[in-house]
């Protein structure tokens, strides 16, 4: 067997770990912030209310609970909207809060992103592509967003793409870009295979064995 060093075996131990740890924190954050709107519904409840003050300490010390009633209120929500006396219901908030200034900006555009990421009429990061940037000649994994139409595609004689450009190991930060559709290159990989692509900065590759794999394979050969 072939001496490996520190390094080598801290490495893969790693790799194999990592994954598992990260996924860990993520779940734990997602709790966390579920628990925080319970809490924060609960003292908003017992401020108004003083006489449940009791059963909200008792609430508050349940674990759990925060995310399983977030998730119900979520639920129920979706279900109340898909009716129409919800969906007249929903308009009338939308309007109102199109009235209020300040709030509407933000409102709307967040409203607008998410109708976008979640519905299932959009086109959302329908397709991963390679894209020349920031320069000719460097290139990186983009993801078509859509297609610019309006006032900017009148002062364009050829057809234009819009693209999401994620930064890594982060894709939740970005830039957009709006290029000629014959300047960009569509991949047969999948959005989920592109995004681990970016997550990994190039070294989980679409198609390949996993990091972890290829050290076992590397090990198993070295015997």
């Amino acid at each position: 067997m072939k001496h490996r060093s520190f390094k080598q075996y801290f490495i893969t131990g790693l790799l194999v770990w990592l994954p598992l740890a990260i996924t860990v924190w993520v779940l734990m954050w997602l709790v966390g912030l579920l628990d925080a709107v319970f809490l924060a519904v609960l003292h908003a409840a017992d401020t108004l209310i003083p006489g449940i003050h009791v059963n909200a300490e008792y609430l508050r010390g349940v674990p759990g609970l925060g995310v399983a009633l977030v998730a119900v209120f979520i639920f129920s929500t979706g279900v109340f909207v898909a009716n129409m006396f919800g969906q007249w219901w929903l308009r009338k908030w939308h309007g109102l809060m199109n009235r209020i200034p300040v709030v509407r900006t933000i409102y709307t555009s967040v409203r607008q992103v998410a109708d976008t990421l979640f519905s299932g009429s959009g086109n959302a990061f329908s397709k991963a592509l390679l894209v020349q940037y920031p320069h000719q000649g460097s290139w990186t994994i983009a993801f078509l967003t859509g297609t610019p139409g309006g006032e900017v595609a009148r002062h364009f004689d050829q057809p234009l793409v819009s693209v999401y450009v994620p930064t890594t190991p982060n894709p939740t930060s970005g830039f957009f870009l709006m290029m000629p559709k014959a300047d960009v290159i569509e991949l047969d990989m999948s959005v989920d295979d592109a995004l681990k692509y970016i997550i990994s900065m190039g070294v989980v590759v679409p198609g390949a064995p996993a990091p972890a794999a290829k050290a076992d394979e590397n090990r198993t050969q070295s015997v």
